[in-house]
């Protein structure tokens, strides 16, 4: 499979690649702990285009180009410095920037928006989250993190809790992880945050079972994989009914106590109160764990990419 664009986990669905591409992240981790990476981007340049706030995606794609042995050209905060505030559209600023780069890494607000640059780029485009849409490259190291810690992908049980509605990382993962045998799922929400229609469509077809539930106490036991989402502040129209639901899941010792000893906790952090700082000691957080994997998946697919 030869890599282009990447805007939409719908295009990791062979797990052969899926293999392929744990392989390669595996070697970029075991030639990082060695040294022995080689600088085979010399000459090539990343550029990072953030018109939303960023750490862990932005910080592990700058990362990954510069530990191969690229450049990096970046903005923070592309919506205010960059020619956006002039008005410029993003069709034009890609256009502009795909002539300086070699690929582009974009996050933007608007649903669709990776799709739309990569119509008019002359570089690859890289999802990095498109409003509430996608974040592929958040899905291929949660399910890299995934099989790393359970050594398999089949015949699991995931609960994936909080901010359905709006958590990209969430409508990302179920996409790849239908991919595999037996999964079920548990989507614990309030009734405001639910699971759009449209992912519980895509589950059905591929003849996976879903259970959605209010209270995370009912699945804690039932669980190998524990996926915690904030509540997206920024998605919200109105601050009470922000402040209303930010809390409705907390995870904490109390609730550990109740969660499968085998199973793991991830999050796609940022965190905010949704999992407690006394969680980070149980064996079970895989959370940081998590995001360190991002560097590796990341470095593999600009390897593949470039």
């Amino acid at each position: 499979m030869k890599l282009n664009h990447v805007i939409s986990t719908k295009q990791f669905l062979d797990p052969a690649f899926l293999d392929k591409l744990f392989s390669l992240a595996d070697e970029m981790e075991e030639k990082d702990k060695n040294n022995t990476l080689l600088p085979c981007f010399n000459g090539k340049i990343m550029a990072a285009v953030f018109y939303e706030p960023s750490t862990r995606t932005r910080f592990s794609f700058e990362s990954a180009m510069k530990k191969l042995g690229g450049e990096v050209i970046t903005t923070e905060s592309a919506a205010h410095f960059s020619s956006a505030i002039k008005g410029e559209s993003l069709q034009d600023s890609i256009k502009i920037i795909s002539g300086y780069a070699d690929v582009i890494v974009l996050r933007h607000p608007k649903k669709g928006s990776a799709k739309l640059a990569s119509h008019v780029s002359r570089i690859p485009i890289i999802n990095a989250g498109d409003g509430i849409g996608e974040h592929p490259t958040q899905a291929l190291l949660d399910i890299y993190t995934i099989k790393k810690e359970l050594g398999h992908l089949d015949n699991i049980s995931v609960a994936m809790v909080g901010d359905l509605l709006n958590g990209r990382t969430i409508h990302s993962l179920l996409i790849l992880l239908s991919l595999y045998k037996n999964i079920k799922f548990f989507f614990v929400a309030p009734p405001q945050l639910a699971l759009p229609q449209e992912y519980k469509e895509h589950i059905r077809r591929k003849k996976q079972d879903f259970i959605e539930v209010e209270d995370i106490h009912e699945v804690l036991d039932k669980i190998d994989v524990l996926y915690m989402t904030r509540v997206q502040k920024e998605r919200f129209k109105s601050e009470y009914e922000y402040h209303k639901l930010k809390n409705a899941y907390i995870l904490d010792n109390n609730t550990l106590n109740k969660l499968n000893k085998n199973a793991i906790i991830m999050h796609p952090l940022p965190r905010v109160t949704e999992i407690s700082p006394e969680v980070d000691a149980d064996k079970r957080a895989a959370y940081f764990r998590q995001a360190k994997n991002g560097l590796y998946i990341r470095m593999a697919l600009l390897k593949m990419i470039l």
